[in-house]
């Protein structure tokens, strides 16, 4: 599997504020993280990097941002934007970060508000809450800033990595449930491995992660396997009886929480092996509709609700609203997509029902410029004939080769 998408866009600003030369392996070359790589180079940052190798060097620069005046294109990288939003608020000049179309529906108010109680000046060149956003980096003071019920955890990451150069600690309280938990928790241990610890303090409502002021330190670091890619494998050996598919180097170790999709579709029947650098599904005789809670894997929905239309009942996924701002909203588009293969499909704000068909209606899926929707609704087309995937490119976000490697796992 290529390299995990999360971790590489994490290790590159990590890299870029670590206090001397950093060394990448296993780095993914996709669309999102191209975006990254081609903001950290604009912002002046001494990179190299070698694509056949999946390597990329980073010579840091701790809390100084090389250039002083810079408008960055982040295209519909959430990653993208939101991690160098709060990493230039500590430089020293005027940055402007800006998306495609579908960017600037996508909320960063959350973000702007947390980055502005510890002492960051942004504004908003067009809408209020939304990119284009408008950074006059002078550094961050220090001190308190809250997330309640947080849209991304994106936003508390982004807050997270800046943390440890400001001129005072930071303090992050989270009240209430956070989303995506497990990416926040990645976040956490990949700023251990750069040489930061954060401390937790739990309280009556939530927790608050305190980040001292300390710089990262440079390393030599190895990028897994990408856990949400995977997905699409597992799931397709988790629909073809008899079938099974290996992922190497992705196991119960992992930094990503996805990898514990498995547990998911192992309640659905499924045959399941998580060792500790290696996860196995075995498609079992027959599947079983589920009622879930994915609010920690929100990733994995989509996979999921083409799981579903091969189980017998229904399955419910609850607690997953904020696909409603990702690069689509993923829930409507569901709905839309799983019908045209004759699933009884209905949502509400946080949740989807599905109830699979007696047999796939042949049809053509709209992907919506997700590649999520692209390469979960193709593992529908291993069980039956006339799906048709509508502008496959999109793959391109995360993982370019995923038609050609599902071609290789069907011989």
């Amino acid at each position: 599997m290529p390299g995990s998408k999360s971790i590489t866009n994490r290790a590159l600003p990590l890299a870029a504020m670590a206090c001397g030369e950093s060394v990448l392996d296993g780095v993914l070359f996709a669309e999102d993280t191209e975006h990254m790589l081609a903001a950290l180079e604009a912002l002046g940052y001494e990179m190299e990097v070698h694509r056949a190798r999946k390597r990329v060097r980073v010579v840091g620069r701790g809390a100084d941002v090389p250039a002083k005046t810079v408008q960055l294109a982040c295209g519909n990288s959430g990653t993208t934007i939101r991690f160098l939003t709060a990493m230039v608020a500590l430089g020293r000049g005027s940055y402007v970060l800006d998306g495609i179309a579908r960017m600037r529906e996508r909320p960063i108010d959350e973000l702007v508000v947390a980055l502005r109680s510890l002492g960051a000046r942004i504004d908003y060149e067009m809408r209020e809450g939304f990119p284009p956003i408008r950074v006059a980096g002078d550094g961050l003071r220090g001190g308190t800033c809250t997330f309640a019920d947080a849209k991304s955890s994106q936003f508390i990451s982004a807050v997270l990595m800046a943390a440890p150069y400001a001129a005072g600690d930071v303090e992050v309280a989270l009240v209430g449930p956070i989303t995506s938990e497990p990416y926040v928790d990645m976040t956490l241990r990949m700023m251990a491995q750069f040489g930061v610890d954060v401390a937790e303090r739990p309280t009556a409502n939530g927790k608050v992660l305190v980040v001292p002021r300390q710089p990262y330190t440079p390393r030599t670091y190895s990028i897994e396997p990408d856990a949400s890619n995977a997905s699409y494998f597992l799931a397709a050996a988790a629909i073809t009886q008899g079938a099974s598919v290996t992922i190497p180097r992705l196991g119960a170790k992992s930094l990503q929480g996805d990898v514990h999709f498995i547990e998911t579709i192992s309640r659905m029947g499924a045959r399941t092996v998580l060792a500790d650098d290696a996860v196995t599904v075995e498609g079992p005789e027959r599947l079983r509709g589920i009622d879930v809670d994915m609010a920690a894997t929100p990733d994995m929905v989509q996979t999921l609700a083409v799981v579903a239309l091969f189980a017998e009942g229904p399955t419910t996924v609850r607690n997953v609203w904020n696909l409603r701002i990702k690069e689509t909203d993923r829930l409507d588009a569901l709905e839309r997509e799983l019908a045209k293969l004759g699933a009884r499909v209905s949502t509400g704000r946080d949740w989807i029902r599905i109830e699979p068909p007696a047999a796939i209606t042949p049809a053509s899926i709209a992907t919506y410029d997700d590649h999520r929707m692209a390469m979960a609704f193709s593992i529908a087309g291993l069980r039956a004939d006339g799906v048709v995937i509508e502008n496959p490119e999109c793959t391109r976000k995360t993982y370019p080769e995923f038609f050609d490697d599902l071609a290789k796992l069907r011989a």
